[in-house]
């Protein structure tokens, strides 16, 4: 039986990989935030933020929110993660960035380590080609927010082994979520049947059928969602979804994956969503 993984590193330090790290942190493992160095500074500022504010409801002790922090290195060089058990990459959803994130960290960590990607939509065999052993690359998708949010997919691409997904879902384990397994194809479980139901209402509001708020308040008070269609696609990021419309329609060739030309517009105007102030929906005075 393989060890727990106790160090972890992960490459990224957006809204996705901070939100990993505090919930690995608050687990007791040591992790090592790699990010440019022009980002450092907001990464540190969204995890502290984040850990605050569990202090400041009462979910989080002040003297954990110390401890969690004390086992979280921020980097800018990539070279620090050579020692982790477990790399996860949490970049952009760009497939070129993923592949060479991918293939430089093959040369960098250790035989025992493994690769793990965080990708919503990509087939994790095609990054696996790119490293040494793919027999230990896997998929570990996390749902935004991550201290908040319980799911993990695991993603067992074609060569990946039985001890990875073991060691997997030990770890998930240990970060207290709940791990589902899927095979490798674009958009994995959720993706695959939530981006169509999304695509759906955005192309519902193109068409004039019905109003934004008419739309979402269909799906919350008639189907029991916690929020609706357009609030969750401004909630994704349309920048985000939009990379994974592409993803699952060149997967599948199928229409209902095809992001429609609003949310083109829209991200060419710089309307991504709740991030950038406005989206589906106004968010000024949040951001």
């Amino acid at each position: 039986m393989s060890e727990p993984i106790s160090a972890i590193g992960i490459i990224g330090g957006g809204f996705m990989g901070a939100g990993i790290a505090e919930v690995a942190s608050l687990a007791g493992v040591a992790v090592v935030v790699r990010e440019l160095p022009e980002y450092l500074d907001a990464a540190r500022g969204r995890l502290e933020s984040s850990l605050a504010r569990a202090v400041k409801r009462g979910k989080l002790d002040a003297a954990d929110r110390d401890s969690a922090l004390a086992r979280v290195i921020l980097t800018s060089d990539l070279q620090d993660v050579a020692s982790a058990d477990l790399v996860i990459e949490a970049v952009p959803e760009d497939v070129g960035l993923k592949t060479s994130i991918m293939q430089t960290l093959g040369g960098i960590v250790g035989d025992h380590a493994i690769i793990a990607s965080n990708t919503s939509s990509i087939p994790i065999a095609q990054l696996a080609s790119h490293v040494p052993n793919p027999d230990r690359v896997v998929g570990l998708h996390f749902f935004s927010p991550v201290p908040v949010m319980s799911l993990v997919e695991i993603v067992r691409a074609l060569d990946t082994s039985d001890d990875t997904i073991e060691q997997a879902h030990g770890f998930v384990a240990a970060l207290g979520k709940q791990a589902i397994e899927t095979k490798d194809r674009s958009g994995f479980i959720v993706n695959m049947l939530l981006v169509p139901y999304l695509m759906a209402a955005v192309r519902m509001f193109e068409d004039d059928f019905a109003s934004r708020e008419d739309i979402d308040k269909g799906m919350k008070l008639g189907a029991g969602h916690p929020m609706g269609p357009l609030t969750l696609c401004d909630f994704i990021g349309l920048d985000v979804l939009h990379a994974v419309c592409n993803s699952l329609y060149e997967e599948y060739k199928r229409d209902e994956y095809a992001p429609p030309p609003l949310m083109k517009r829209m991200i060419e105007a710089g309307r991504l969503g709740r991030k950038s102030g406005r989206g589906f929906y106004d968010y000024a005075a949040h951001v």
